[in-house]
Formats: C-alpha cells, structure tokens, sequence
C-alpha cells in the first residue's frame, strides 16, 4: 500500500511545490480496502489528506510525523452520510438530483437548490407537484436527447449533464483543456507583503458553496483559523450541508448589491489574509476582490477556460461529464464512486494550497492565487493515478497445454525465481522417480 500511496502523495506535494523530503514524515496506517472503486479513489483521498497534514505541519513549523489512518480519511470522505441532526439523517439528494434515461442514453440532474429546481422543471415544462415530478419529469426527459436535455437546462439556469464516456469526453473541447493543464495552479501576482503573521488568528473569508470549498475552509477552522462564512440572505446554504461543512466557522449574510452589506464586506476583505471563492467562474468578478497581500483561492466545476468554464456544477455532474460514471457504472445504466470524492479531494487540496501560499509567502511575500476545478482532479484520479492492471501480475508460456497465461506468485524478493521454471505437463504423463535419479 505505501508505494503506491507515496506515489499520490508525492505527486501532489510536487504540484504544490513543497520539500520532497518532507514527504518522508508521512506514515500510512489503519484499516484497507474502503472506498471500493475501479478507479483508485481511496488512493486519491490519502494522497489528498497526506499533503493537506504536510502542508499544515509545514506551515506551524512542527516536524511531524503526519499520520494518515484509512478509517478516518474515508469517514471523512463519506461525512455528509455520518451526520446526524437530534437523530435525523441527513437529505444529501433532492428527488430531482439523479439519473434519468434520455432517448438516447442518460442524464444526470442536480436540483437540491429550489432555484436549481424550479429552472429543471420550467425547462422541461413539468409542474411543480411534489413526489408526481418525477414520475413527469422522467417522461418528459425520457422524450429528448440527453445533450438537447442538458444544453436547454444549462440555459434557463438549472443544472444536467449527459453521460459521457472517457473517450468522449476526452476528444471535446473542455476535455481536451482540462487534459492540457497542470492539476492545480499557484501564481506569484506581485511584491506586496503578507498580510498574515501578526499574531492573531488567520482570517478567512469564506465565499463556497458544497461541498469542496466549504472542507477546505472546514480544515482551515480546524489548524485556528477564523473562518467566517458570508452567503446571501436569499440564497442560504442547504442546512444539512450547513450543519456537515460549516463546524468551526462563523456564518454570516450580506447582500452585496446592498450599499452598507457592500462595505461591511469591504472591510472584511481589506483586513482578510485568505479569501477562498467556490462560484462559478465571473460570478464575483464585479467586486473587485482583489487585494495587496492576499491569498486568494479560486474554486470551479470545470475550470476557468474552455466553452464550459462559465458554466456551474458539482461533483456528482462532473464525475457523469467526464466518463466517470460509465467507468463505474454497467451496460444497464451509470455508477458513481463510493464517495463525493472530487468534493472532498479538491477540498483538502485548496487547504493544502492555501497554506504552502502562506508559508511561501512568509518568506517571500507577494499577493497570491491558485486556481482548481473538480474536472481537473477528475482528470487526476482517471489519467494520473496509478491503477490495477492484473496484466502486469500475468506471465504467458508454452509448453505441454498449449499457450498457457497465469498469474505470478506473490512470493517476491531480490535474488529471487521470477517465475515457475517449467509450465504445467500433461497430467500423469512425468515418471514416478526424482529428477536427477
């Protein structure tokens, strides 16, 4: 286990820029095989976690170790599912956030949001009827093409993605700019000095929405961070994600487009070390956010480039868009990994970039942005991240049976047989006498 999840490891304290030594502090541990998948996305939640605690221990200046244990990274992967409300489990998915068969293949729908909603039903022309919905809107969908059903509900607003295969979505065009870019940007944007390292608490400002954005700035809460969290009045966080992400932190509401709002947030941001934003790409361009000495990271669905990079989506979409769900899924119809795991990587990624900024620019100080988009760690986990291939475990030979392929023992060590010297023979066929008399 520990080769291939140092691999992951290393590979994303690399793109964060950190101190390969540093990666020998980590210790792997604790209970195997959770998060089952065809794709490696256990790997890609270790990795992610290992170089989020690296990057903190880095930045408190402690020399570790950094302990990574399986059982408390998939809890944590899965923690919208542990939540628990006086008793009450948690609604992770609205009746309208799922597949749906199209005429010529399938669809994936996210409305937990009533707006997200509302846009669904008026593109589809169902009434809102409660449980009735689905029933109509399965018909309604079922009557048109899954991409005529994703680009007429991308345009009034709402949120539905077709079913793509890797191989589609790698020969489109986002595919093709998500494939040609690094996982994760950091830029050096000028020579202003920080604004953290006054002996108070790191400020946070907290601009995300579910379920990637509002980890990192979870995690940030946990290593003392003062987190606080600004939404529209409108427009609350769903509470059950409110009550699963947003521990640690403080929550506020403040309309922008309101003069006095607009200058309380001002004056947040003027006095903020960290801003994390997680709306689509533009959205908050009119704000003006930027600022002398600031750590700013920016969070997206698909990126800030491209003919979707306007667009808005979540995990479950990006994982249907990107071929994901046809790796995971079946002849019969799509999968989905065992956890939101684009969310949560990219998450505990942004905390891990967010604080490699601050340790680098407490020394050489600068305004500083990173940029990520769950397609690119989509793009990780499917392109980048070792896999299970049984092939490379398989021998071929010939002899009595024909062309025989088996599998190699797993009793392996240096100096040791490679393989069987000799295949099988015919059964009964040798004499009964050792070899050699």
């Amino acid at each position: 286990m520990d080769n291939t999840v140092r691999t992951g490891t290393e590979s994303l304290w690399s793109v964060l820029g950190g101190d390969p030594a540093l990666v020998d502090r980590v210790e792997y541990g604790g209970v195997s095989g959770l998060l089952p998948a065809r794709l490696p996305v256990m790997d890609l939640a270790r990795a992610a976690v290992a170089a989020c605690s690296l990057a903190a221990v880095e930045h408190a200046g402690l020399p570790g170790p950094v302990r990574v244990d399986d059982g408390a990274v998939a809890t944590a992967f899965v923690s919208e599912r542990h939540l628990r409300v006086d008793g009450r489990a948690p609604v992770n998915f609205a009746p309208l956030s799922r597949f749906w068969r199209a005429a010529d293949g399938w669809v994936r729908t996210h409305a937990n949001y009533p707006h997200h909603e509302a846009a669904l039903l008026a593109t589809l022309g169902v009434p809102d009827s409660g449980s009735g919905s689905v029933e109509a809107v399965a018909a309604a969908i079922g009557e048109r093409k899954a991409v005529e059903v994703e680009t007429a509900v991308y345009a009034a607003g709402g949120l539905a993605v077709a079913l793509r295969t890797p191989g589609e979505w790698a020969a489109s065009e986002q595919g093709r700019e998500v494939a040609a870019r690094p996982l994760l940007t950091r830029e050096r944007l000028d020579e202003a000095a920080p604004r953290a390292g006054s002996g108070r608490p790191l400020r946070v400002l907290d601009l995300t929405r579910v379920i990637a954005g509002p980890v990192a700035t979870r995690t940030l809460a946990l290593l003392g961070a003062d987190v606080l969290r600004i939404d529209p009045p409108g427009n609350p966080e769903l509470p059950d994600q409110h009550a699963d992400t947003d521990v640690g932190k403080r929550t506020a509401a403040l309309d922008l487009d309101r003069p006095s709002d607009r200058r309380t947030f001002d004056e947040l941001l003027d006095s903020a070390d960290v801003l994390v934003t997680g709306y689509r790409p533009g959205a908050l361009d009119r704000f003006d956010l930027e600022r002398p000495g600031l750590v700013t990271a920016r969070l997206s669905a698909w990126g800030d480039y491209g003919p979707w990079g306007g667009r808005r989506g979540f995990d479950s979409l990006v994982q249907v868009a990107t071929g994901i769900a046809a790796v995971e899924g079946s002849a019969e119809e799509p999968g989905a990994l065992p956890a939101q795991a684009l969310d949560h990587g990219t998450g505990y990624l942004l905390a891990a970039a967010v604080l490699r900024s601050l340790t680098e620019q407490r020394a050489e100080g600068g305004s500083r942005l990173v940029r990520l988009a769950l397609a690119q760690t989509g793009h990780w986990l499917t392109d980048s991240l070792p896999r299970y291939s049984p092939e490379r475990y398989l021998a071929e030979s010939e002899g009595p049976l024909g062309r025989l392929r088996h599998a190699l023992s797993p009793v392996s060590y240096e100096g040791g047989p490679a393989n069987w010297s000799r295949p099988p023979g015919l059964a009964g066929a040798d004499a009964a006498e050792w070899l050699g008399g």
